[in-house]
């Protein structure tokens, strides 16, 4: 018997975030239940939907806080097909017996690529230039620069800050970390953050988002930067503090800024901040190719399929409180 499991991805979504390999996968050992609108399943809506399944393939708008668990006591597996499950109450889950599982990072080279992008287009003032002609304006001519013999400060030492500072080696870059937990080899110096700030000609924040990092750009480590140097964010809006990179970008201390991510819903960069004359901004799609969308929703299928098969998946984030697994093979 093929469990029932309900995809809370809306149908745009669903299209962009999930694909059509993936649903196909998953249509072929569950039986599935696709949110039929546009808007993300949460709260009240989610619970409804969810009634009956045994399983929910969520997207990270979705969710879970303890009463969803409580609500849905035929609930076995709920999967987060990305890495962050922030909004997920693990504990509450783990008391419930209900899995918890996450995808694993298969966006790291499309975001140290749109980190390479925003350099080169901060560097050049690319946008600037397709603005003014696509607005029947003389663009400005103004003295670029190379980021060969630049230095990049990378904050954060993961799986996108590896292959980004590989890139940057690559295009003969000065390259330095900060990362408390991380060992990068001896061609990379780690460094104090305050250190690399000051040295560096680009900083990309790629720290975690936690409790830790909660602004962890405020006013002081802007003020700690070069003068004239650029700042870019890959990770999370909530590791800055948006009034003091504003500051920083008005007073002219930086010369620019590439923002992926911002404090406005779903992670968008924020509406004022995006549309500073210093600022690129892109609609959280640092991660949005077919590569690594498929890397991510087919390894939610691959999960699945591990459970039927009476395996605990790699993702698996609660496995010793999984009670509710008998659940899953049930009517």
């Amino acid at each position: 018997m093929k469990p029932r499991v309900l995809l809370t991805f809306g149908e745009t979504a669903r299209r962009n975030y999930y694909g059509a390999t993936a649903l196909a996968e998953l249509q072929a050992i569950a039986e599935v239940r696709l949110n039929p609108g546009e808007a993300p399943l949460v709260g009240a809506a989610l619970v409804e939907a969810a009634r009956g399944c045994r399983v929910i393939i969520s997207d990270r708008q979705a969710a879970a806080p303890a009463a969803l668990f409580e609500a849905l006591p035929e609930l076995a597996v709920f999967q987060r097909c990305a890495v962050d499950v922030r909004n997920i109450d693990l504990a509450a889950a783990g008391a419930a017996g209900v899995l918890v599982t996450h995808a694993s990072a298969g966006f790291g080279n499309a975001v140290a690529e749109w980190a390479l992008g925003a350099m080169v287009d901060l560097a050049r003032r690319v946008s600037d230039a397709v603005h003014a002609y696509r607005s029947s304006e003389k663009p400005p001519i103004v003295m670029g620069r190379e980021l060969r013999g630049a230095t990049l400060g990378v904050i954060g030492y993961g799986v996108i800050g590896q292959r980004l500072c590989a890139i940057g080696q690559a295009l003969g870059m000065r390259v330095l970390v900060a990362d408390p937990f991380a060992r990068p080899d001896a061609s990379i110096p780690l460094l104090p953050l305050e250190q690399l700030l000051a040295q560096a000609d680009f900083v990309v924040c790629l720290a975690p988002a936690n409790a830790q990092t909660e602004n962890l750009m405020d006013a002081q480590r802007f003020a700690a930067m070069k003068p004239g140097s650029f700042f870019l964010n890959a990770s999370r809006g909530e590791l800055v503090d948006e009034a003091a990179l504003l500051q920083a970008l008005d007073s002219g201390h930086l010369a620019g800024c590439a923002l992926d991510v911002g404090r406005a819903p779903d992670q968008m960069p924020s509406p004022g901040l995006a549309a500073h004359p210093r600022v690129v901004a892109t609609p959280h799609i640092g991660g949005l190719t077919p590569e690594a969308v498929e890397h991510q929703s087919r390894e939610t299928v691959a999960q699945l399929a591990e459970l039927l098969a009476g395996r605990m998946p790699a993702g698996a984030l609660n496995p010793a409180q999984a009670a509710r697994l008998r659940f899953l093979h049930s009517a």
